[in-house]
């Protein structure tokens, strides 16, 4: 006959046998690595709140989140509240949980894998909302949490981002066999490559204190040497591996968040005119009135005309000429995904029909407005390189370079750390080390733009699928860009801020518009004032937003304007509840804070969270001095 474990141990060991969970809802343990894949495909969100960042910067325009696109909405939704939510909750205890059952195990490769997670989720969470609550975060008794102010929070980061690098350091003598590489699709359990991670948060974390009266006192020294321990090639970039397979995937969600199967990039997100004129070398020129100057149509072809219609600035800074070997930037044709002059016409890109050059001169780029695909001159092809009418799955495939559907997700890059290392030198008046920074950060974008190029192929009715471009016609035309004038020949004298700037720009787009859109605040939007910071008077009044011209020596982003500016396509008005500023953070999460925690929220300054324009409250990184923001802040 057959005897029970239970028969053969006390009444009480069979009691603590059968009940190993006390909750009935969910276990009260799981092994620490069993968290970690969910953990890491929750940076997902990241992508999911780049619906509100992409409208924010100019780099996408949008028909969806139009509210973010005119900088003002009210606290009455959770858009744009994803980061928030994976911070406190995908994350949240989950992460805590991973932590702390690895301090206790002794899993020192875990334990730091963990705490470079909680750096980088909490360095994205409060760029985008600014204060937080922190030290009182996962105390699970309470039912409301106090917050900490951005200048306590930007130094907790750093602390955990160091707690990291010292247990990667440590000797772990656990034998994982594949419970960390197999759960692990950032790094596949390569410690060092973690430890760089960390050191890249450290840099990233630094980088936006730049505009600080003390940064190169205080700050410049830990980011050079930061940058010196971080990622060294696009091999250690930070990313997310996604499964894609369209259809055939188990779950929706194993696409890409931008893929052509769930479609979130079509109709509703569209390049913007901003980062068409950035990328092409077709910033406008504007005459005293703020209007855009028209060529004289009898100069010029009458397509040229059609395409080109306006008077360009006379320095541009990214590219000026698609005539001209070593003037063109081919990341326009793969980041922005370009126009046809016959839209589909399959004859135009024939491997045998014509030079590279010949294909990228027929290459037609068309921005749209903030919250319309048509734009001043025409209508915006969508990322998958086709217009909206000829759009539909069978016709993008399975997507384009970032725009796939098993594209991967990407958090952190080599260049990005080089742009940050260039803006650092050059604040602390090092110009060399900042030109040899910039150069090497502008080849590396080229290298991950490349990267990702997916060679296309046309379908059954003549539309392409896929990157037309190959990554060989890609490098070509690449290495003469960076040979020439606007790369290899740019010597210590010529770099400028605005060099730096927008090459980070252009790198960043669209994946990386949340870092985006903090360069743009820390310069505060180049609009023009006087004293340490903008404001109702100075700066902007109820109508329109006073900014730069791009004949300003000191305008950072040249061709970008705000849309309640005096320019032509944005003299428009923000919101009356704006109070005329645009927008310098997003609301926390209506369902977590405008539900629960409204008491702590209604305390802070220097504008309350409950106020109309919170949005508009300035963060910490953006105060030169931080004795103004401490009285601001009331301390």
């Amino acid at each position: 006959m057959a005897v029970s474990a239970c028969a053969l141990s006390s009444l009480t060991a069979c009691d603590d046998y059968l009940d190993v969970n006390t909750n009935l809802d969910a276990p009260d343990y799981v092994d620490a690595y069993l968290y970690l894949a969910s953990i890491e495909e929750a940076f997902a969100d990241v992508y999911y709140d780049l619906r509100a960042a992409g409208p924010l910067t100019q780099m996408m325009g949008t028909s969806s989140y139009t509210n973010f696109a005119n900088h003002y909405y009210s606290a009455s939704s959770d858009a744009a509240g994803q980061m928030w939510r994976m911070t406190y909750w995908e994350h949240g205890m989950n992460l805590e949980n991973l932590i702390n059952q690895s301090i206790e195990a002794e899993n020192w490769t875990l334990v730091g894998i963990g705490y470079v997670i909680k750096a980088f989720s909490w360095q994205l969470c409060t760029e985008w909302h600014g204060d937080m609550p922190m030290t009182e975060a996962f105390q699970t008794q309470q039912l409301s949490y106090s917050y900490d102010y951005q200048d306590a929070i930007y130094p907790q980061i750093r602390e955990w981002a160091l707690t990291a690098i010292k247990y990667l350091e440590m000797e772990d003598e656990s034998s994982y066999g594949t419970t960390i590489s197999g759960n692990d699709y950032i790094y596949g359990a390569d410690a060092a490559k973690w430890k760089k991670f960390a050191y890249a948060i450290l840099v990233r974390n630094l980088a936006s204190l730049t505009c600080k009266d003390n940064f190169v006192s205080e700050y410049y020294n830990d980011l050079v040497a930061y940058a010196d321990k971080a990622f060294q090639s696009n091999d250690d970039n930070a990313t997310v591996t996604v499964g894609g397979g369209g259809a055939d995937a188990a779950l929706s969600a194993y696409n890409n968040f931008w893929g052509p199967y769930r479609g979130n990039l079509v109709g509703s997100y569209f390049p913007h005119e901003y980062a068409v004129q950035v990328f092409t070398g077709t910033v406008p020129q504007y005459n005293a009135a703020g209007e855009k100057i028209l060529r004289n149509s009898n100069e010029i072809s009458a397509e040229t005309y059609a395409n080109y219609p306006y008077e360009l600035a006379e320095k541009q800074i990214i590219c000026d000429t698609l005539e001209i070997a070593g003037h063109l930037d081919p990341r326009a044709i793969i980041k922005i995904g370009s126009r046809y002059y016959n839209d589909g016409d399959a004859a135009v890109l024939e491997e045998d029909s014509t030079t590279v050059w010949d294909k990228v001169r027929k290459c037609v780029y068309y921005g749209g407005s903030s919250t319309s695909v048509t734009g001043p001159i025409g209508t915006s092809s969508n990322f998958y390189g086709l217009t909206y009418s000829q759009y539909s799955t069978s016709y993008a495939g399975s997507g384009r370079w970032l725009y796939r559907d098993e594209a991967p997700y990407i958090l952190l890059t080599y260049p990005e750390i080089q742009f940050d290392l260039a803006e650092a030198h050059f604040k602390a008046g090092n110009k060399s080390a900042a030109l040899a920074a910039w150069k090497k950060a502008v080849e590396a974008d080229m290298e991950f733009t490349a990267t990702y190029i997916t060679t296309g192929k046309f379908s059954d009715s003549g539309y392409h699928q896929g990157d037309w471009l190959s990554k060989s016609d890609f490098t070509t035309i690449a290495n003469e860009y960076l040979a020439g004038p606007y790369v290899g020949q740019m010597s210590e004298s010529d770099l400028t801020l605005s060099h730096i700037m927008m090459q980070k720009w252009v790198h960043l787009y669209p994946w990386g518009a949340l870092e985006a859109f903090v360069d743009e605040r820390k310069y505060f939007y180049d609009i023009d004032f006087s004293g340490e910071y903008p404001s109702n008077g100075n700066g902007w009044d109820l109508t329109v937003v006073n900014m730069k011209s791009d004949d300003d020596a000191s305008k950072v982003y040249k061709g970008f304007y705000l849309y309640p500016a005096n320019v032509t396509s944005r003299n428009t008005s923000y919101n009356d509840k704006n109070n005329g500023s645009p927008c310098f953070r997003v609301r926390p999460r209506y369902n977590s804070e405008y539900v629960w925690n409204k008491i702590y929220l209604d305390e802070l300054l220097p504008i309350s969270g409950m106020a109309d324009d919170y949005h508009c409250s300035i963060p910490y990184f953006c105060y030169p001095n931080d004795a103004t923001y401490k009285k601001l802040i009331g301390q």
